[in-house]
């Protein structure tokens, strides 16, 4: 499964598409040059029981430590995701 990622004006996504259709998103707004704010997680039900979701809270996390950004994650699923894997703390505002 290959996550893609697109950004416009201070918005974007990371996202999993297949033939032009979104199957799963994460949206977050860039609410200071170094704060994503990660808004909705959505997944299709043809992907349900996947770990998609979890897949994409971890490239945006992964995207923060690149590019040396803290999440807050407002979208109660990346929350709950959050509050599971410690690992990932380093990158939360």
């Amino acid at each position: 499964m290959v996550i893609q990622h697109k950004q416009l004006h201070g918005k974007g996504m990371f996202y999993v598409g297949q033939d032009g259709a979104i199957l799963a998103e994460m949206v977050y707004t860039m609410t200071t040059p170094t704060k994503m704010t990660i808004e909705h997680t959505e997944v299709d039900d043809s992907l349900a029981g996947k770990g998609v979701g979890k897949q994409l809270v971890f490239t945006a996390v992964e995207y923060a430590r690149t590019h040396n950004i803290k999440i807050v994650p407002l979208c109660p699923f990346a929350k709950s995701v959050f509050d599971k894997v410690l690992e990932w703390h380093d990158v939360l505002a």
